[in-house]
């Protein structure tokens, strides 16, 4: 399932990371764990935000995927289903009517 999870990190924590040259082997992990097919870095709601669309193959993967933000980054972590274009239009035929 297509879902997109984004990364709200603790700005202590994510500046301590920064200082600490641990961000980059975090994201890093992260980016090579999920292989996303989208990333996205910017701010959302004043703090520093991940944006990751990939497939998500099991939901037992949850844990695995979110713990390290948790742990390291103290962050606030969602994740919702999303669609392609092509996966809209096809939900959208099947509508009837």
């Amino acid at each position: 399932m297509r879902v997109m999870l984004t990364v709200q990190m603790d700005t202590e924590r994510a500046n301590k990371a920064i200082t600490d040259n641990k961000l980059p082997e975090i994201m890093k992990s992260a980016l090579e764990r999920l292989a996303p097919e989208s990333a996205y870095f910017g701010a959302k709601d004043g703090v520093r935000t991940a944006f990751l669309v990939f497939d998500l193959k099991e939901l037992s993967d949850i844990p695995v995927i979110c713990e390290p933000f948790f742990q390291e980054m103290g962050a606030k972590v969602n994740i919702i289903p999303v669609m392609s274009q092509e996966d809209l239009q096809a939900g959208l035929s099947k509508r009837g009517g």
